[in-house]
């Protein structure tokens, strides 16, 4: 059975609870509320400084650290990246080297017990490229393909010769395990200073 209070009792309850509600619901100051000590004048209390102790978070500086040394990583690692592609492209461009010289030694010794001028001068073409594209340097785009119906591969020799006639410099070029409708082109330079004037000649061209 539910406990009964006296009137009285009843009344200063129900005013307790209203002051408690009034006083979780302010949160405004950090005087009490309801109090006999409340100023009569009705001016508000003077608003404390918050415990910044009590706060969660980064403070402005740290941010700025943070963002600073996010950045500086960020660099660091299109840094790393670039020297990364930078040295796989100095790779490549040795790799092409390399192949370019092997490529040459094997067309100079296909070439060096050959008479004449080879069978298979119908095989290969020749053109010379601007020097706008060669960085000024002399160049040769020469053309070679099997005209046969069996693999074959090929050796070319490049005579560059001056007004007189007067082979100046010699460029081996070739390709190797070409089938047959197959061709490949590649390019001889020449190592001349670049306002060498110099015609380049087909010389020889050998299918084995």
């Amino acid at each position: 059975m539910p406990r009964s209070y006296p009137p009285r009792v009843g009344k200063v309850r129900h005013r307790a609870l209203v002051s408690a509600l009034g006083c979780a619901f302010a949160m405004v100051t950090v005087a009490g509320c309801g109090g006999d000590d409340e100023d009569d004048t009705g001016a508000s209390p003077t608003p404390t400084a918050p415990d910044t102790a009590s706060f969660s978070g980064t403070a402005p500086s740290a941010l700025a650290s943070q963002a600073a040394s996010a950045i500086a990583s960020a660099r660091a690692s299109a840094s790393a990246a670039a020297s990364s592609a930078s040295a796989r492209a100095s790779e490549f461009e040795a790799s092409v080297e390399a192949d370019a010289a092997r490529s040459s030694a094997a067309a100079e010794d296909a070439l060096k017990d050959v008479d004449g001028r080879g069978n298979a001068i119908s095989d290969v073409g020749m053109k010379g490229l601007p020097r706008n594209e060669t960085s000024g340097m002399l160049a040769v785009l020469v053309t070679i393909t099997n005209k046969t119906d069996d693999t074959a591969s090929y050796a070319v020799q490049i005579d560059f010769e001056d007004s007189d006639g007067k082979v100046v410099e010699t460029r081996y070029v070739g390709a190797e395990d070409l089938g047959p409708g197959d061709r490949e082109q590649p390019i001889a330079f020449s190592s001349q200073a670049d306002d060498t004037q110099l015609t380049p000649r087909l010389a020889k061209a050998q299918r084995y």
